[in-house]
């Protein structure tokens, strides 16, 4: 269906851009037919309204000839026929008007001369032409769009399709970490091995529950993460302690799924690990009016040697952030005195789904 008649409200609208036309050939039955004013709105609003729906056809022309795929004999040949056709009924109508006022008005002196027929045909060749090229335009915005949406939808795709591979670029590689500190308990502590079992079986239940979302709620992020401590902590003992601080408002707020869990991950193995007494991990996160700020901390010892492989976890989450946000999301990572500190800003929008209980403040 054209879609000038799909809506009721752009039809009437194209029936009011056909007034102007109406009137004017209203006026020149008036001064070159000789016809009284109310004689020749009679005749050509009738007219104007049938040529206004047969201005509508070269939407179909249109889309069963397009410049692109016709040559330039078929496509003044079709427009050419088309118009004379087209126009040769607004003639039509326009005489059957000025019969029906002949017979409304008998022995009065109503006739088209040829002069006004011929004018009347030449505008309603050139008015058919412009309609067909408004159509060429419309329909060339339309696939311009179209081309547009299927760009944008592409983009998306490959977004998702990126998102998807850094995801599961985490998944093993907590793996292989958390099977090291299960095989490293087995001689030393094999009630601890077994009951670290549990917590990963649970901990990797509940990631894979999370990590099938886009988005989560950053409570359900902190929960993860502390139950990634406590396996940690069934490992390090006293040696890991935890403190993580919700400010209000900031537990609503979304984030892609395991986003810290890299991070804290690093914290534990290159940080915490490499201290005989150990250190204590912080997770601070604050909602500072349309961003969310979040900042994780730990011990490490200054003079160690560069970390071999240390940068994928923090790599994993700069690109996932870039991939999600572009440029509005920042992961910073520096060392001070001892205290190794990774910041990261993203948008702060909200999860449509209820939280999980968050993160207790000051929990360890």
């Amino acid at each position: 269906m054209h879609p000038i008649l799909a809506s009721r409200a752009r039809l009437i609208l194209y029936l009011v851009a056909w007034t102007p036309l109406a009137a004017g050939l209203a006026a020149g039955l008036v001064l070159a037919g000789g016809f009284q004013w109310p004689g020749a709105v009679a005749i050509a609003a009738p007219a104007a309204l049938v040529y206004a729906f047969v201005c509508l056809a070269p939407w179909y022309l249109c889309r069963a000839v397009p410049i692109a795929a016709a040559n330039i004999a078929r496509l003044l040949f079709t427009w050419l026929a088309a118009s004379l056709v087209s126009s040769f009924i607004w003639l039509l109508a326009i005489e059957l008007g000025v019969v029906a006022l002949a017979s409304a008005s008998p022995g009065a002196d109503v006739r088209l001369g040829r002069g006004v027929a011929a004018v009347v045909l030449a505008m309603g060749v050139l008015l058919f032409l412009l309609a067909a090229a408004l159509h060429y335009l419309g329909l060339a915005i339309e696939r311009s769009r179209e081309a547009e949406t299927r760009a944008l939808e592409l983009r998306v795709l490959a977004r998702e399709a990126e998102l998807r591979a850094l995801r599961r670029q985490i998944d093993p590689h907590f793996l292989f970490n958390s099977l090291n500190s299960i095989s490293a308990l087995t001689a030393a502590d094999p009630a601890g091995a077994r009951h670290m079992c549990l917590l990963l079986s649970e901990f990797l239940r509940l990631s894979l529950k999370l990590g099938a979302r886009e988005r989560i709620t950053l409570g359900e992020e902190v929960a993860l993460v502390e139950r990634f401590l406590g396996i940690e902590q069934v490992r390090f003992a006293d040696r890991l302690r935890a403190i993580v601080t919700l400010e209000p408002g900031a537990e609503r707020c979304a984030v892609p799924p395991l986003l810290l869990q890299p991070i804290v991950e690093n914290a534990v193995r290159h940080g915490v690990a490499e201290l005989v007494e150990g250190g204590t991990i912080e997770v601070r996160a604050a909602r500072h009016g349309d961003r969310l700020a979040i900042r994780v901390e730990n011990p490490c010892d200054a003079d160690r040697r560069g970390r071999a492989g240390a940068g994928v976890g923090l790599a994993n989450v700069r690109s996932r952030l870039a991939t999600a946000f572009g440029a509005d999301a920042h992961v910073d990572a520096a060392e001070h005195g001892g205290v190794f500190r990774v910041d990261v800003t993203l948008p702060a929008g909200e999860c449509g789904e209820d939280a999980a209980p968050a993160a207790g403040k000051g929990a360890s």
